[in-house]
């Protein structure tokens, strides 16, 4: 049987992987999709909003994997593995896979994880996408909110190296097959100039940036690089090659569903309000909006905040507001009490 053709999809939280995979399962054009998702958190939401475009293209098969609360390049034989060897167990019905990597994985170690023996015969990596965030770059940093990314880190239990941010995106970069230079709609011609020339600089002679907006990248440019990315590590050389183990403080995660219904701009408010004043770096979840039919999907990373609607509410579909939180110390009770008392009445 054919080997599945892997697309490994990496880069830093916040920076546009799950639009752009989005964007490509609603134009998958009857491609049978199988996406393995690495979030952190207690509610996949990065997952079900991946999922719900089951609905909007009816010829494709999609399969959504959720493997949360870990990050893969470190739990790759406890999760990975195992998740991979049952996908390939259906590969006749497979045409891809592609894999959504938390913003902290090494893709170096999860590319070889394509050489273990009941992998390497039923899959290859087709190519790494590395997603930046052209706006971040723009500004001098690598990441919108680097305390958000930090946080992040902290609470991942099972993350077993502790890498400087430069070192990361450096290794994501020497991986990648190509880069997506993000939210290039939000930085000027010059600006963006500057930073596609800068990262040519990091990059290998072949590896093209590619500007896009909001994950609007056809399919043929994301597939099909017959890369055999396993095949030629060598040539791709990482900070961690030999990489030591470390000690991580921990931070939390924690999900509120609420039977409220909250008016958008009231409720973006309260929440930056709180990230000011609680060790709070990362929101998102869904949202019910009183006498609207639509779900309104929330994320936020610090201070910067994006609301939109992305289906109507189902039929047997509870409408409740549901949204989990990242930070440290959080104080649970005061993040639920206001946000109780700020709920709109349907």
């Amino acid at each position: 049987m054919h080997k599945v053709p892997v697309t490994v999809i990496t880069g830093f939280l916040g920076s546009g992987k799950t639009t752009l995979i989005r964007h490509l399962l609603l134009n998958s054009r009857g491609r049978r999709i199988a996406v393995v998702v690495n979030e952190f958190g207690e509610v996949g939401i990065d997952g079900e909003l991946l999922r719900d475009c089951q609905l909007c293209e009816g010829e494709a098969s999609i399969s959504i994997l959720d493997l949360p609360n870990g990050c893969l390049c470190c739990t790759v034989q406890e999760e990975f593995l195992p998740t991979l060897e049952a996908l390939l167990q259906r590969r006749a019905e497979l045409d891809n896979i592609v894999i959504e990597t938390s913003g902290l994985a090494l893709p170096k170690p999860l590319v070889q994880a394509f050489r273990w023996p009941t992998i390497r015969t039923g899959a290859t990596v087709d190519a790494v996408i590395a997603v930046v965030d052209g706006q971040a770059l723009a500004a001098g940093q690598l990441v919108g909110d680097l305390a958000a990314l930090e946080a992040q880190r902290q609470a991942d239990e099972s993350l077993d190296h502790e890498t400087p941010i430069e070192e990361l995106f450096e290794d994501q970069l020497s991986c990648a097959d190509l880069v997506l230079l993000t939210k290039v709609d939000q930085i000027t011609p010059a600006e963006r100039a500057q930073v596609e020339s800068w990262l040519r600089q990091k990059l290998r002679p072949e590896v093209q940036v590619l500007p896009c907006e909001r994950g609007q990248v056809a399919p043929e440019v994301l597939l099909g690089f017959n890369a055999a990315v396993e095949d030629q590590l060598e040539r791709r050389p990482s900070h961690h090659d030999h990489g030591e183990e470390h000690e991580h403080e921990a931070f939390e995660s924690f999900c509120l569903s609420l039977e409220e219904g909250y008016e958008p701009g009231s409720l973006v408010a309260q929440l930056r309000q709180l990230a000011q004043e609680e060790c709070l770096y990362r929101v998102k979840g869904f949202v019910a909006v009183p006498h609207k039919p639509m779900r309104l999907v929330l994320q936020g990373v610090g201070g910067r905040f994006e609301t939109y609607y992305d289906r109507p509410w189902r039929p047997q579909e509870p409408r409740l507001t549901r949204l989990v939180f990242i930070g440290q110390r959080l104080n649970r009770a005061r993040i639920a009490a206001e946000l109780q008392a700020l709920a709109a009445t349907r």
